[in-house]
């Protein structure tokens, strides 16, 4: 097998989709502007900066999908998608998922499987790894379900995924991950082939310090 493995946010996206769920929801009126954006854009400083507390942020992010219908949930993302997603796909992602269009594709995000799986499909990208909400007789609960799949949990749940086909990673020939962020280091260093993607500054520094391709994908061609 030879596996290409996509971070989302930022990568493939030219912004994040977690970040841009909630302030879709604040500006539809679902989420109260004056409650939520302030929390919103912390939980988001604190992503960039390492110090996420991913179950707190969870907590937060997971709950308006617990309050909803699941009919209204999906007509607020097509509308999500149209007027905040189609925009934000970065450049080049098109010719990256092109290269790899012979590889084993996957999309490994820390943002929930409910925002991204639309994406996922949009893109072409045959698999998803995402952050599980939690369902019961087909409604979230607003917790989380299983390992979320951030920082050192992606490469949990990528090994997951491949024991889920019989495989490990000695039946991995080959792997590439594409990301802009030093939370993804641990899958970064994981893989044969680490890419930076327009990165943050730790993710650069510590890309050219070992020799990493470093790609913009916010331009043509990637």
């Amino acid at each position: 097998m030879r596996l290409a493995l996509f971070d989302l946010d930022n990568t493939l996206l030219a912004g994040d989709s977690d970040f841009e769920w909630a302030q879709f929801l604040i500006a539809q009126g679902v989420l109260d502007r004056e409650l939520h954006e302030a929390r919103n854009r912390e939980f988001y400083r604190q992503y960039l900066e390492g110090t996420l507390d991913i179950q707190a942020f969870l907590n937060f992010q997971l709950q308006p999908l617990a309050r909803h219908p699941r009919e209204q949930l999906e007509a607020w993302h097509a509308q999500f998608m149209r007027t905040r997603i189609l925009p934000m796909i970065a450049p080049g992602t098109p010719a990256l998922l092109a290269r790899h269009a012979a590889h084993t594709r996957v999309i490994v995000t820390a943002t929930n499987s409910f925002v991204t799986a639309p994406i996922a499909r949009h893109l072409g990208v045959e698999h998803l790894i995402a952050t599980e909400p939690e369902q019961i007789d087909g409604r979230y609960t607003g917790r989380v379900s299983g390992i979320p799949s951030f920082r050192a949990g992606k490469v949990l749940r990528v090994e997951q995924w491949l024991g889920e086909r019989g495989l490990t990673w000695a039946d991995v020939a080959e792997s590439w991950f594409y990301s802009d962020s030093h939370n993804d280091l641990p899958l970064l260093e994981r893989v044969t082939h680490p890419v930076a993607v327009d990165p943050d500054e730790r993710l650069r520094a510590h890309a050219e310090r070992h020799g990493w391709p470093v790609i913009s994908l916010r331009r043509e061609g990637g």
